[in-house]
């Protein structure tokens, strides 16, 4: 008996070739209701990205197939895998039929702690608990970010106005999030876009870890110069994520969670939420970041 054909080895398969797809495609579609024919608009493609730990898998994400080197940097760091860059040393990006397996080589003493806690799972687009078990896993207690930054307020307006037209892929399919490490002046250093809000920013920090001429903190504590900047709701995870980075200020055009915001405040980060048209809502400013924590401590007591 000849044996079955791998799930999407056939060219009519929705899955065929996965592994292949470029970020963006065109798909036929029809206006409603007079039902006059498009001209192939642009999609954003979803792939399932394998992470693979030391020959193990840890996690398969649905993401956008672009800059998986900074993903696989950023996600190792930000979800704990890794403490410090130089314990991922050596990443390959495998393109296969069904997807992509990102292949990590990370040190002992780390592999050792992933071992530890690891278990298998699959990540909806963007999903922010990979691998966590134990409830005690999903919030994190990190050291919380010293003071040192100062920024500009009108510096987030400048950072916001300049993301709107830094997104190519999403000026075309109009379907992926964005996140950007801004400098103090507002200007922008890394942009990174994902149909995952995680997976933006995991690419952004490892941007941020992988180039020395964006690094910006001096090792060890120190709080980066710079702030970021997302297209989506400041979630918890994505705070989490903002201190392992060192980065002491995360502005998102949507309003913060309830958990994120007191996060925040404990970790030392200014947050902003509706960042839109030179406006936002600061709702922690722990260390004076903006100059306005006097401010923010008064009308949390009051509420």
């Amino acid at each position: 008996m000849r044996p079955f054909p791998p799930k999407g080895s056939h060219p009519d398969s929705p899955l065929f070739a996965l592994g292949y797809a470029q970020p963006l495609t065109r798909r036929p579609a029809v206006r409603l209701p007079d039902g006059t024919e498009l001209l192939e608009p642009v999609v954003a493609e979803e792939t399932p990205v394998a992470l693979i730990y030391n020959g193990r898998a840890h996690a398969v994400m649905m993401t956008t197939p672009a800059d998986l080197e900074d993903f696989a940097v950023g996600f190792s760091m930000s979800e704990g895998i890794i403490t410090a860059p130089h314990e991922l040393q050596r990443v390959d990006v495998v393109r296969q039929a069904r997807g992509i397996e990102v292949q990590c080589t990370i040190m002992p003493g780390a592999a050792e702690r992933l071992a530890s806690r690891q278990r298998t799972l699959v990540g909806r687009t963007g999903c922010g608990l990979c691998g966590v078990e134990a409830l005690e896993e999903a919030v994190r207690d990190l050291p919380r970010l010293p003071a040192g930054l100062r920024l500009d307020a009108a510096a987030l307006g400048r950072a916001e106005r300049a993301l709107q037209s830094a997104q190519p892929l999403n000026e075309d399919a109009h379907t992926l999030h964005a996140a950007a490490y801004a400098h103090a002046d507002g200007t922008l250093a890394i942009v990174r876009e994902d149909v995952g809000r995680h997976n933006a920013l995991d690419k952004v920090i490892g941007a941020l870890v992988r180039d020395p001429a964006v690094r910006g903190a001096a090792g060890g504590s120190a709080v980066r110069p710079g702030f970021l900047v997302l297209t989506s709701r400041a979630s918890y995870e994505l705070v989490q994520k903002a201190a392992v980075a060192q980065v002491g200020l995360v502005a998102a055009v949507s309003r913060p969670t309830g958990l994120a915001i007191r996060l925040a405040e404990a970790m030392g980060i200014a947050l902003v939420g509706l960042l839109r048209d030179g406006t936002g809502l600061l709702y922690t400013d722990p260390h004076g970041v903006l100059g306005a924590s006097a401010l923010v401590a008064d009308a949390t007591e009051a509420h």
